[in-house]
């Protein structure tokens, strides 16, 4: 039998994207940091985002007008407050990492003999200026490999690869005083066994949970275990009805995940049905400029209309040399499938991308279980509503992670470390031999949500949804509580139990709105509130 292992440090940070290496970095200048990822350090949302982050840097443009497109995009559930503070501490956010070393795109503007750099501002869809800051199509890359390279670096940080969070310890789980976070059990992937680590503070950083979709943009860690394991501690979740889907991802049965740029339709690509006519000012009248939610559903529609396997979208109209320069990761990736973007359109579909809804945190990420806190994708702060406005998720892992680091250094010399916890017992399970269970389940998950809880929905959908969500939920527990732990297992426990999640929130909200829309309530309520669900526990 392996020998017990524990971990101590002042903050444990779970999840290695923008937001966790932002809070690591902030909070490692007068503290130990535990810096946890489920795979390579690399691996996660933030590496594959590409159009860039909004951001106020244009004379012309104001926070007012960012934060007006916000609430729009958010289609009346956005929390005006948590809108403007991020909005107002954007740039603070932006040059925080200009100065990390993360190099956007600048260009110059010559007037007479001189020439004066600036940063290329971009537009996305639901943005009414050109606010967009972006290192070409690979923002995110930049933004990753910059942080985590001084994470490394950083003697106050200490980063495990490969270690999946299993749940959360808390003093109400050991039947102790109070509701404070006390740290979690971690499954070590390369050693194959389960250690403890205990913490002052603990921070999910682990993103969002569209892994739980039949198709998606994201990365295969996106299993929503932040939100699954935040739930089953007692923390409430909201507005997990609205899952993004992002309008295009490429179409190509060899190129999985990969993702479309907003910025070509910011830079004037068009969407065109196969026979080369364009739809979406049939749709709206900002065209392939709408939020994300109206351009989604007009190419699901169109899809089914014409029994279409996808839709084109077409930027070869734009000189070669600009297409080039502007989406140089695109442009190579589709080389290798045969496609030219320069000359041909680009076939596309929609696919599972955000996670709008998450775990309800204050202003400074602060959940309901006191020194837990959540912070980027697995966080329902309010900012999104019911629809994110394009490049906002980026910049909300920034500011909000910078927010709760503040918070933690004013709290962490009053909170002493928590006394010895119980280690993980695995006396009772066996090594699985059925893993074909596991395999089974997780298709059936992934299938029936992308048919039952997807781009449309109605009541019989979502209660043939969640009748099997429960049976699932049912076998997946019992596989648990037999078996060791793997990492299939942990991200299917977590992922069923999210799905439930969605389908519950989806079923409360009797009316369309945003990402959401049912077509047994096609209509708009008045007086929207945010669904709010409460563990029983």
């Amino acid at each position: 039998m392996k020998q017990a292992v524990e971990h101590q440090s002042d903050i444990l940070v779970i999840g290695s994207g923008a937001a966790g290496l932002t809070l690591a970095l902030h909070l490692a200048e007068k503290s130990k940091v535990i810096l946890l990822s489920k795979g390579p350090l690399s691996e996660g949302s933030t590496l594959y985002a590409q159009g860039g982050i909004a951001s106020v840097f244009d004379e012309d443009d104001t926070i007012e007008s960012h934060v007006n497109d916000t609430l729009i995009a958010g289609a009346g559930l956005c929390d005006k407050s948590v809108v403007t503070y991020t909005a107002e501490n954007a740039k603070s956010a932006m040059e925080w990492l200009i100065n990390c070393g993360v190099a956007f795109d600048k260009e110059e503007t010559v007037t007479g003999d001189d020439s004066t750099a600036h940063y290329h501002l971009t537009r996305e869809g639901g943005h009414s200026h050109r606010r967009i800051l972006h290192a070409a199509d690979a923002t995110g890359k930049a933004v990753q490999i910059t942080l985590q390279q001084q994470a490394i670096d950083h003697p106050n940080i200490q980063v495990l690869e490969r270690y999946n969070a299993i749940d959360l310890i808390t003093t109400r789980k050991l039947a102790r005083p109070g509701n404070r976070v006390l740290g979690a059990y971690v499954w070590n992937r390369d050693e194959e066994h389960v250690e403890t680590i205990r913490a002052k503070f603990v921070a999910l950083a682990t993103g969002g949970s569209s892994k739980v979709y039949q198709y998606t943009s994201n990365p295969d860690i996106a299993s929503g275990d932040g939100i699954a394991m935040a739930w089953r501690a007692g923390c409430r979740i909201a507005n997990m009805e609205f899952n993004q889907f992002h309008p295009t991802c490429l179409f190509h049965p060899n190129a999985r995940n990969f993702l479309l740029s907003e910025a070509l339709r910011g830079e004037g690509a068009y969407l065109r049905r196969p026979d080369g006519s364009r739809f979406m000012p049939d749709f709206d009248e900002r065209g392939e400029l709408a939020p994300r939610d109206i351009v989604a559903r007009a190419i699901d529609y169109e899809m089914k209309r014409l029994g279409s396997d996808c839709v084109y979208l077409d930027i070869s109209h734009k000189p070669a040399d600009f297409i080039i320069k502007h989406f140089p990761t695109i442009y190579q990736r589709c080389l290798t499938f045969g496609i030219d973007i320069t000359k041909d359109p680009i076939p596309a579909v929609p696919a599972a991308h955000y996670t709008c809804g998450g775990v309800m945190t204050d202003l400074h990420g602060q959940t309901d279980i006191n020194g837990l806190y959540a912070i980027g994708e697995v966080a329902y702060t309010g900012l999104h509503g019911a629809n994110r406005l394009a490049s906002n998720s980026l910049l909300e892992c920034l500011v909000f992670a910078r927010a709760a680091s503040q918070d933690i250094e004013g709290l962490l010399h009053k909170i002493p470390m928590p006394s010895p916890i119980p280690m993980w017992d695995e006396s009772q399970v066996t090594n699985s031999d059925e893993e074909v269970v596991i395999a089974h389940n997780w298709h059936e998950l992934r299938l029936f949500m992308w048919d039952y809880v997807g781009i449309v929905r109605t009541d019989k959908r979502l209660e043939r949804a969640l009748r099997r969500c429960l049976m699932l939920q049912q076998e997946i527990e019992e596989y648990y509580s037999n078996f060791r732990v793997s990492n299939n297992l942990l991200e299917l426990r977590n992922l069923v139990q999210v799905a439930e999640l969605i389908i519950r929130c989806a079923m409360e909200r009797k009316e369309s709105r945003g990402l959401h829309y049912n077509a047994d309530y096609p209509d708009q309520i008045d007086n929207p509130k945010p669904t709010i669900l409460q563990p029983s526990r």
